[in-house]
């Protein structure tokens, strides 16, 4: 039976690994998007594409690179923690 602690404790635990999951791609858009913002205050130059493509450019290798850890860790969540309280147990 799901209890609330059990309920928010899963919960939580979700919010967690989406936390996690996140952080890589948010960081590395945070850090480029910084550095484009810098670039373009000391040259002036104030194209809405030079911001677009290099975050987006940035955020795909990212996510490529952290693909396998994602997996790894939203799959093992679901087999530790979902997948028992869908079960029954």
């Amino acid at each position: 039976m799901l209890t609330e602690f059990l309920f928010y404790d899963t919960l939580r635990q979700g919010l967690w690994i989406a936390v996690v999951i996140s952080a890589p791609i948010l960081t590395v858009a945070l850090i480029t998007g910084l550095f484009i913002g810098l670039f373009q205050a000391l040259t002036s130059v104030q194209e809405m594409t030079l911001t677009f493509v290099p975050k987006l450019a940035a955020i795909a290798a990212v996510f490529w690179a952290t693909m396998g850890f994602m997996t790894e860790t939203l799959t093992g969540f679901f087999s530790r923690q979902i997948v028992p309280l869908i079960a029954g147990g």
